[in-house]
């Protein structure tokens, strides 16, 4: 009997988070270890429709780097990478595109589907949603990467309005036509933002945002914008977790509520993060009253 206690007592406690959160907008990063790792991409997806179904309208950006990779060495064709950024002349953003819009994209919207949910896979080339324009990387030209300068909201707006979940291929176009490849983190923060999203959530490989990376108790489970910002100034922030921590300020800055770095590893990390009391990773939000909490 106290088993079936303590799963009502779960659902208790996650009744008011469902209720704040019925019909808002959370955008998902799909990626990491999230992606590759079979038993984990089972858990998200059920995380996800578990959200669908409770009245949340998620919407996925998802990235594919290591697909990327795996099909360019088949290929014969040679990665380079510049501070990160890989460097994609017109045969590899080809090849980008068909990786991301193919197999990963069609494989999440197939999942969706088998658990009931309908779902359409799009890239940021459809109706223009993600407008891009050339990317230099400390000044020097890594082809046809690109940054985002507008997000037409027009086809995501009217799939999540139809009771679709939109699934989106972080690829875009410019004003002449070119395909440029852009980096899923920068492209999740612009779509939550375009879309004023309550939530825009990161699944990484991280448990989030720590005071010194080598002690695991150190994970800050709240912080401000300004705050986080501040630890990037002072080094505490540093290596990868940079770009992701300032895509997260730029969410907030953009609009969106609240923004959470998740160890997508970690069993139905979304549904512990949203819908307890405590969560399990970080969240940045624009307040500074209390400017990180542990």
């Amino acid at each position: 009997m106290e088993r079936y206690i303590e799963k009502a007592n779960v659902l208790i406690e996650a009744l008011p988070y469902i209720k704040r959160f019925y019909e808002k907008i959370v955008v998902v990063k799909y990626g990491g270890s999230a992606m590759t790792d079979e038993r984990i991409k089972e858990k998200v997806i059920e995380d996800i429709v578990l959200m669908k179904l409770v009245g949340m309208k998620p919407v996925i950006v998802h990235g594919g780097g290591n697909a990327i990779t795996s099909m360019l060495e088949r290929l014969g064709k040679k990665t380079e990478f510049i501070d990160g950024m890989r460097v994609t002349d017109k045969e590899t953003a080809e090849i980008a595109e068909m990786v991301l819009s193919g197999n990963i994209n069609k494989h999440i919207v197939q999942t969706l589907q088998n658990h009931g949910i309908n779902a359409v896979g799009i890239n940021g080339k459809d109706a223009n949603t993600l407008q891009a324009q050339k990317r230099l990387v400390n000044g020097r030209d890594t082809g046809f990467v690109g940054d985002i300068v507008k997000v037409e909201t027009s086809l995501v707006s009217s799939l999540i309005a139809h009771d679709f979940i939109p699934v989106i291929a972080p690829v875009g176009t410019d004003a002449q036509g070119n395909t440029y490849n852009i980096n899923a983190d920068f492209a999740a923060s612009a779509i939550a933002g375009a879309l004023q999203a309550e939530k825009l959530v990161f699944l990484t490989d991280v448990e989030g945002i720590m005071k010194d990376i080598d002690d695991p108790g150190s994970i800050i489970r709240k912080i401000g914008s300004l705050s986080a910002q501040r630890l990037i100034d002072e080094g505490i922030i540093a290596g990868g977790m940079i770009p992701k921590t300032l895509c997260c300020i730029d969410g907030i800055e953009k609009g969106v509520k609240s923004v959470h770095i998740l160890d997508g590893r970690t069993e139905h990390s979304m549904l512990l993060e949203i819908f307890t009391n405590k969560g399990i990773g970080t969240m940045i939000t624009s307040q500074e009253e209390n400017p990180y909490e542990q």
